[in-house]
């Protein structure tokens, strides 16, 4: 923790995370406006307009149906990285178990695996989205499994490379001696060395997911209207660009500013466990003992 708290910019990146997380849900629970009321008299209002009963002002302003900016922003937030943490837990889900699969018992499972892989890798992942969402129709549910499906296969390759490199290791051929069955080994030896670079990817995925979520909004394939989503609210401010510049700039910085944060995260949390490795590795050479002859010291074998 004391680390984590040195890097001034990682803390910043988990602090900015923390409060967008609180004030999203918090809004749940006391928000000083309700986000699908209209008022066609307060549209377009700039920042810090005062509401028309005198309480709480509009502190990012209005959009063009009169709606507060900021309540609408806070619920674009829960959409968009819930959108996003459930396609990583669903996508990771799926190509950590085939990845597993793959790299442990290799033969035709392998091959089988790695085939579906490469098949779905040739093909580009937004124009897989886009058609399966023309074919199925935008909604929550479609827009999540749509990006799982269009990412298992980055965590089926990771998870793959590791385990074939795991299954050499000396501790894996003592647990076969022993009499260890198939899924002890892979869950009790194998399965915790994968943790900490599938957390990396994970951690990283979860930036490109929000970012595929905002596309497929604003392409009008993704969250659907009166739900909102930061990718939506782009695409129903570019209209009024030059007129009412806020429509489109704060959500564009909560984009900006949620997935550089996440990616600062994950850049150091891939430092982290480098620097861990490193030290467990350093921590297990052992120096052999000198060679000497005629009890002359002839150096290290």
């Amino acid at each position: 923790m004391s680390t984590l708290w040195r890097n001034k910019v990682v803390a910043l990146a988990i602090a900015f995370l923390a409060v967008l997380v609180v004030a999203a849900l918090g809004s749940l629970v006391w928000s000083p406006f309700d986000p699908y009321t209209t008022n066609v008299a307060m549209r377009n209002m700039p920042p810090m307009t005062a509401s028309e009963n005198g309480g709480f002002p509009h502190l990012l302003g209005t959009d063009p149906l009169g709606r507060d900016l900021l309540v609408r922003l806070l619920q674009g937030a829960r959409v968009s990285l819930g959108v996003g943490l459930l396609s990583v837990l669903v996508s990771g889900t799926v190509g950590f178990l085939l990845g597993v699969l793959a790299g442990y018992f290799r033969g035709w499972v392998d091959d089988v695996v790695m085939r579906l892989v490469d098949l779905q890798m040739s093909v580009p992942s937004l124009l897989i989205a886009l058609l399966v969402l023309y074919v199925l129709g935008p909604s929550l549910v479609n827009v999540v499994l749509v990006l799982a499906v269009t990412r298992w296969m980055v965590y089926a390759r990771v998870t793959r490379g590791l385990m074939l490199s795991l299954r050499k290791e000396l501790f894996v051929d003592a647990a076969k001696t022993l009499g260890a069955s198939h899924l002890r080994i892979i869950v009790r030896h194998m399965v915790p060395n994968l943790a900490a670079p599938l957390v990396v990817l994970a951690t990283l995925e979860i930036a490109v997911m929000l970012l595929t979520e905002a596309s497929l909004s604003f392409l009008g394939l993704g969250i659907q209207p009166p739900q909102s989503s930061w990718g939506l609210m782009l695409a129903q401010g570019r209209e009024y660009l030059t007129s009412a510049w806020w429509l489109v700039t704060f959500p564009g910085l909560a984009i900006l500013l949620t997935t550089l944060s996440v990616n600062l995260i994950a850049t150091w949390l891939r430092a982290r466990s480098s620097d861990i490795n490193r030290d467990r590795l350093g921590a297990e050479v052992i120096e052999p003992p000198a060679r000497t002859v005629n009890g002359t010291e002839m150096g290290r074998a």
